[in-house]
């Protein structure tokens, strides 16, 4: 790696400002219904009390725009993570001021302090210089685990290594970059990215970049029927983006100047509506009904892509394969999560749904990684520069 990482740094008895992804949901009575973001932490946590660091956590959660709000508190989290380090976190009542620098400069050797949601105030995410300073006044050594929120340049994941230094990656961090370099950076072939979803527009980054490695590109969701009508191929009442055709025929051409195998569904589930109640059936892709739309891939494309997938060393996947959150246009998805877990291939999943595809089905324990940063790792695949890694200090 890169960077620095918080194995290299002598944390005993130096306070550490450690930002984490503690964003998590809470229900009306303000209790944490999936602490995973919060267990994903614990690794570079545990390592910094071991070590002897006297440790200041920050994270945001939700989008309370600039201003307390007691709903999106992080009170809630503290005492989770009391309860999963077996010791108290104390909880400071917002994230700067005078009263969070004494209760930072009380710590003792692997003491935690978890601060006051960051978003509380415009600042964090405006980036301001004064803002930065403060956080870096409660500490002496920056760490950043909150790969998730990396594709900003907020005060919490950039602004504030101009002020406090070294600053290091959290071992989820480094796991993250470890994983997703070898995705872009030396990959074992054959390269398979499977690339599903809605929109074309959505991915187009991640498309060009993913074709400069890839040996075999698999396309799924709304988005294959742009591809598909760029090819002349009617698509009936199917989701389309019409404005981005010419660029659906630039990618398919390049991918046939560069040899890539790049393979469109043959046959599809659909349906006269979205709509769990509208009947659905199988067609091929030369017969999709001017009234019906394409909502899932068929069982022969799904065949299709698993041999692909089971010959594969390397596996990149993003973006689900149909309208996976119905029952009936889920399997496309699904069939996909249980081909990349049978795979002996180094496995690397990113993106909300093609994630939650992978808990669904129960594979998780079989990918090699599931990424923790939705838009991050989209941009990082997609070859673009994240703030909050660049602004780490190089090894």
């Amino acid at each position: 790696m890169p960077k620095l990482s918080v194995r290299d740094l002598d944390l005993k008895g130096k306070r550490v400002f450690m930002r984490v992804d503690f964003n998590v949901p809470l229900n009306d009575a303000f209790e944490i219904t999936d602490d995973t973001r919060i267990r994903a932490s614990l690794p570079s946590i545990q390592l910094a009390l071991e070590r002897g660091a006297r440790l200041v956590l920050s994270s945001h959660l939700g989008r309370p725009k600039g201003k307390p709000n007691p709903k999106m508190s992080l009170k809630p989290a503290a005492v989770r993570l009391g309860q999963l380090l077996g010791k108290p976190v104390a909880f400071a009542a917002d994230c700067i001021g005078p009263e969070v620098e004494k209760q930072a400069a009380a710590l003792m050797d692997g003491e935690v302090l978890l601060l006051e949601n960051l978003r509380f105030h415009l600042e964090e995410e405006k980036n301001d210089a004064g803002f930065s300073q403060k956080l870096a006044a409660l500490a002496q050594v920056y760490v950043n685990d909150a790969f998730g929120s990396a594709h900003r340049a907020h005060a919490s994941t950039e602004g504030i290594t101009h002020f406090l230094s070294p600053a290091a990656a959290g071992l989820l961090m480094e796991k993250e970059l470890e994983y997703l370099g070898k995705a872009v950076q030396n990959p074992e072939r054959p390269y398979v990215a499977i690339v599903g979803g809605a929109k074309v527009s959505d991915k187009i980054e991640l498309l060009q970049n993913l074709m400069k490695f890839a040996d075999v590109v698999l396309i799924g969701g709304a988005m294959a029927y742009t591809f598909l009508k760029a090819q002349g191929v009617s698509v009936g009442q199917s989701r389309v983006e019409e404005d981005k055709l010419d660029l659906a025929r630039d990618l398919l051409s390049f991918a046939q100047r560069r040899t890539i195998d790049f393979l469109l569904p043959k046959d599809h589930v659909v349906a006269e509506k979205l709509d769990a109640a509208s009947p659905a059936e199988v067609v091929n892709t030369e017969s999709i009904p001017s009234n019906r739309l394409g909502l899932d891939i068929g069982p022969a494309t799904r065949a299709a892509y698993a041999a692909e997938i089971a010959r594969a060393k390397t596996i990149v996947w993003n973006g689900p394969m149909g309208v996976f959150e119905i029952d009936q246009f889920a399997e496309g998805t699904l069939a996909m999560a249980r081909a990349v877990a049978a795979s002996s291939a180094v496995s690397i999943v990113g993106g909300g749904d093609s994630v939650a595809a992978v808990h669904k089905a129960g594979v998780e324990a079989r990918i090699s990684h599931i990424s923790t940063g939705g838009g991050a790792s989209l941009e990082f695949l997609s070859g673009l520069t994240l703030p909050g890694v660049a602004a780490l200090t190089d090894r």
